[in-house]
């Protein structure tokens, strides 16, 4: 009973998401989702052309002489950008990649292939770009990322959200651009956050959720207490059973 009172007596700091957004209400300068990332050497492209031509489509759609792995397995091989920011491709031979946004990429590629392929389409996406999220989460995890962004609360959602002991308050996001690395503390309890140009995870961000230490100490003594008070109740109880029997 007085592990139970202990228990129930203890406060927990309030953790929810936006806890500064208003009910019923429509927030004004909400960052867009118009980001669009330019290939660049290195990257690993999904090509898939579709058309009137089946044979074509298949022999197209098997990938250039300079294939990338994506180190998922075999099953999904790529078109590299080689260091001089082309790709190799089936009847177009060399093309310029790098420097190009995926549906300007598709575009050209789409234009070029028409004195081949009656009526193609052409998608383009990103094979090896990706978003870490580790630390107080439910499951640290690398999440695939085939667009040009991801929502920050989509990436943590994916990872199995913030646990109990993860600070929401300080969420750091570390960013690569160029040869320099940005690092930035976001509150996702507070509204704001939906304003941020950060708000938006890009390719190869890492998402840290730090530990709310002083809350884990707390949970760490409440439950060393607590498993205490347990061995002394079951200690006493089995000596009133004893002191019991002997009476009897």
């Amino acid at each position: 009973l007085l592990t139970a009172m202990m228990a129930s007596c203890v406060t927990t700091r309030n953790t929810d998401y936006f806890q500064t957004l208003s009910r019923d209400t429509t927030l004004n300068n909400f960052v867009t989702n118009d980001f669009e990332n330019k290939i660049q050497a290195g990257d690993i492209l999904g090509m898939k052309a579709t058309s009137l031509n089946a044979v074509e489509d298949g022999i197209f759609n098997q990938g250039g002489a300079e294939m990338g792995s994506t180190g998922s397995g075999a099953g999904n091989p790529g078109f590299l950008v080689k260091q001089n920011g082309k790709i190799s491709l089936h009847r177009l031979g060399e093309v310029q990649a790098a420097g190009f946004t995926r549906k300007e990429f598709a575009a050209q590629i789409k234009d070029q292939l028409q004195p081949f392929m009656k009526d193609v389409l052409v998608s383009v996406i990103f094979l090896n770009h990706k978003i870490t999220v580790l630390g107080a989460v439910g499951a640290p995890t690398v999440i695939p990322l085939q667009t040009e962004q991801l929502p920050l609360i989509d990436a943590l959602v994916l990872s199995g959200g913030v646990t109990e002991k993860g600070k929401k308050n300080d969420v750091m996001v570390i960013r690569e651009e160029g040869n320099q690395k940005k690092v930035k503390h976001l509150n996702l309890e507070d509204a704001s956050i939906f304003g941020s140009e950060w708000y938006y995870a890009r390719p190869n961000d890492i998402i840290y959720i730090k530990t709310d230490q002083e809350a884990a100490i707390k949970a760490e003594k409440r439950n060393s207490l607590q498993s205490s008070l347990a061995l002394v109740a079951s200690g006493i109880g089995l000596l009133l059973i004893i002191i019991d029997r002997i009476i009897k």
